[in-house]
């Protein structure tokens, strides 16, 4: 292939200046959540933190709200893509329930911030709730296909594999939402006992 191909392939594939820029806008944004909170922040300091204009902000995104759902989606998509790997785990019961903890809560030990204002404002913002609704899903489906393979019955009742796996995804939920806020000792605790409890949902703990 000549060099010339090779060289605009290489460019076409470089991030773009306005897509630069959006992600310097998102950084800043998770920044300014840790110092200041969203309900406190303004579309104005994220632009001023983002060496923007106000009105080259609003090219990107017109309220906080919205960077706030771009910054949130950025955030879940590894959390979803890990779920879809998790679904199709090879490995025995036991072993992908440990990998599904892990990676749940190393992300939240990374974005847990993020996670609990995007929690915290969802009932304000429909696209939020979506979102974290759509990423639960995905992962309910997870736990679902471990359960059964562990030997958790299909049915649709309430003790069958479905409901079991959204009682088990909530609760992971709620209880990483609340740790991740203390520490991240009081995450890997809250990690252990959320393992133990599915382990013991799905047969497993002995």
């Amino acid at each position: 292939m000549p060099e010339s191909v090779r060289a605009g392939r290489r460019r076409s594939a470089a991030p773009s200046k306005g897509d630069l820029r959006e992600l310097k806008i998102l950084e800043v944004l998770g920044g300014l959540l840790a110092v200041k909170g969203f309900d406190a922040l303004t579309t104005a300091d994220i632009a001023e933190r983002a060496g923007l204009s106000r009105g080259s902000m609003y090219f990107y995104f017109n309220s906080k709200q919205e960077a706030l759902v771009a910054l949130f989606a950025r955030t879940v998509e590894a959390l979803r893509e890990k779920s879809r790997a998790a679904a199709d785990d090879p490995a025995a019961p036991r072993e992908a329930i440990a990998t599904v903890m892990r990676r749940t809560r190393d992300r939240w030990h990374e974005h847990g911030l993020i996670m609990r204002v995007a929690i915290d404002q969802s009932p304000a913002i429909p696209e939020l709730s979506a979102l974290w609704q759509e990423t639960a899903d995905i992962f309910i489906d997870a736990i679902a296909k471990i359960l059964v393979r562990a030997g958790v019955a299909a049915h649709g009742g309430p003790d069958g594999a479905q409901a079991l796996a959204r009682a088990l995804c909530w609760m992971v939920e709620r209880s990483f939402y609340h740790a991740s806020a203390v520490s991240p000792e009081a995450l890997d605790e809250a990690c252990e006992t959320c393992q133990v409890v599915w382990l013991r949902v799905a047969g497993l703990d002995s």
